[in-house]
């Protein structure tokens, strides 16, 4: 503030020298000035990098309670959040049923019950199988241990041999042991995991009921018309990225799914509907889906068959198939317009994986399709705005 007023002082007197005084105090008062600008420039620069400091400080604990509130919260945000995004993908199917004069109740109570209906339909498909696989553990468990012992044997600096496996942490006493504890921890995960299903579909219904109305609060919380347009632009094309995109997924990966069983079949693979109910659902999780599904059926066929290069095929032909269609069908489908860059995808899988497990995993391309939208759409070049009605 003294700088401040020095140099208001100082332009004062250099106006009043200009007008009768000697141009040699003239300039010494015009020197004086710049050392006082200086002076007040330094200071200011000082002052702002301190404010900038304590800004980014005030973020980056905002951001890290932030976090911590989410991670905390997770038994009741990841079904939220899951209801959100599935409701926002029926976006374009609940216009549709409006525009066929579908009461809004009805409309939700019809959606919620299809996903409730795949759901059911997805959980009995895997029910048989999985409790065929869990009887025949042991001795799935066991085969494994003799098909691959001689290629572990191979490496020897993991230092493992058959006794390896008939005593110590991983011997099949051992393993036995241990179910009961995963038994034991499954079932004290049942409780919350039913709690988090039913606020699903509670959140869902109310959701798809109060989608309109919600729009609307959104929208008119804006005061500006400008800030209004933007956000219906926003809310539109989200709601149509997301609709158009996991609607053509779902039929791709479908058809990828069915591929998947004929491979599986024509392997000699055991189950092979459940290779193909897992291949479609791990296709929705971009890279960890592939990896696990591929080292998996490269297990199994190993197992499978005597030869390994015929127990390999399984793997190899359907890591192929679905890299013809990541990189083939599924752009020519979609188009270039929504490719999400890899990296920062698999950053997003990453980061939701490690706060919300695997229903993270699952959100982290929704999620992410959701931020590149909103960012295209507040930084759009030369597109048509939509107009409100007068």
């Amino acid at each position: 503030m003294d700088i401040a007023n020095g140099i208001r002082k100082q332009a004062r007197r250099l106006t009043i020298a200009r007008e009768g005084r000697s141009s040699a105090w003239v300039e010494a008062l015009r020197a004086d000035t710049e050392r006082l600008e200086n002076a007040a420039s330094s200071h200011h620069i000082e002052k702002d990098a301190l404010d900038i400091a304590s800004a980014w400080a005030v973020i980056g604990i905002f951001l890290v309670l932030a976090l911590a509130g989410v991670s905390m919260m997770s038994i009741i945000l990841i079904p939220v959040t899951l209801a959100i995004v599935v409701g926002m993908i029926l976006g374009l199917a609940a216009e549709k049923l409006s525009k066929l004069g579908v009461p809004r109740v009805l409309n939700a109570v019809l959606l919620s019950s299809a996903v409730a209906l795949v759901i059911f339909l997805i959980i009995n498909s895997l029910a048989g199988p999985m409790a065929t696989l869990a009887q025949e553990g042991p001795d799935v468990f066991q085969r494994t241990v003799d098909r691959l012992m001689p290629y572990l044997e191979r490496i020897k600096w993991l230092h493992i041999t058959p006794q390896t496996f008939e005593s110590g942490p991983m011997s099949m006493n051992v393993l036995l042991e241990n179910t009961g504890n995963v038994l034991h921890v499954l079932t004290n995960s049942l409780t919350p995991a039913i709690v988090q299903g039913l606020i699903f579909f509670a959140a869902l219904l109310l959701f798809l009921a109060g989608r309109i109305t919600l729009r609307k609060t959104i929208i008119m919380t804006f005061a500006t018309r400008t800030s209004r347009l933007t956000a219906i632009r926003i809310i539109n094309a989200v709601e149509q990225v997301l609709g158009f995109y996991f609607a053509t997924a779902a039929l791709i990966y479908a058809g990828l799914g069915v591929v998947m069983t004929v491979i599986a079949y024509v392997g000699g693979m055991s189950m092979p509907i459940l290779w193909g109910v897992f291949a479609f659902l791990s296709s929705f999780v971009p890279f960890v889906g592939i990896a696990t599904i591929t080292i998996a059926l490269a297990i199994a066929g190993i197992i499978t068959h005597d030869d390994i290069v015929f127990g390999l095929a399984p793997a190899v032909a359907f890591f192929s198939v679905h890299l013809a269609v990541e990189n083939l069908v599924f752009p020519a489908v979609m188009g270039r317009q929504w490719e999400l860059n890899p990296f920062v995808v698999f950053l997003a899988i990453i980061f939701w994986t490690w706060m919300w497990g695997a229903v993270g995993a699952m959100l982290a391309l929704p999620l992410s399709l959701i931020v590149m939208t909103v960012v295209n759409e507040l930084f759009f070049d030369e597109k048509v705005q939509p107009q409100l009605p007068e």
